[in-house]
């Protein structure tokens, strides 16, 4: 049976690691997603399609409107 200093030690190492990966994901990621108003222009973005092909916001710049679709994992065609 573990001691409870050494539960505490291996907490303590757990709460470390989980930081320094914290941290390090917030560096990879470098920008933090701004809100956007009701009337704001929709920041520009790149996904991929359902071919897989790069599919940009602004190739669709002055067209008829453009409906977003964001899916629920569980929902997610497959």
């Amino acid at each position: 049976m573990r001691s409870r200093k050494n539960v505490r030690f291996g907490l303590a190492r757990m709460a470390s690691l989980c930081s320094a990966i914290l941290i390090l994901c917030s560096l990879i990621v470098g920008t933090v997603a701004q809100a956007v108003e009701v009337g704001d222009k929709a920041p520009d973005f790149t996904l991929p399609s359902s071919k897989g092909d790069p599919i940009r916001l602004s190739q669709f710049l002055g067209k008829k409107n453009v409906v977003l679709e964001f899916y629920v994992l569980d929902f997610t065609p497959t």
